[in-house]
């Protein structure tokens, strides 16, 4: 999987296409990343005493990757990610700008 937690992206694909979000979380068992604002559930939580109350939480579900795309801020869209090897180093690069993703 060639995203990374923290990589900011944009989705290509499914009901939130075009949105940008940080990545919060990789699983890559099952090639899904967890992405900032993107793909929001709901979920009703019963009361569990008096210091947990019940109601409505959002949070963000899981998307496929292959429907996310690393976004280059330097060329303003999304880029497809590729390796190189420096000084013996395996690095990311922008395929867009050719730009090294730290």
């Amino acid at each position: 999987m060639k995203i990374k937690k923290d990589d900011t992206v944009i989705v290509v694909a499914g009901k939130d296409k075009g949105k940008q979000g940080k990545v919060l979380r990789t699983l890559p068992k099952v090639n899904k990343v967890i992405v900032e604002g993107v793909n929001i559930q709901t979920k009703h939580e019963k009361p569990r005493g008096p210091e947990q109350p019940g109601g409505i939480q959002k949070s963000e579900g899981p998307i496929d990757a292959s429907n996310v795309m690393y976004y280059d801020s330097k060329a303003g869209k999304g880029s497809r990610i590729g390796y190189k090897v420096e000084n013996g180093t395996k690095v990311r690069i922008s395929k867009a700008s050719g730009q090294e993703i730290k």
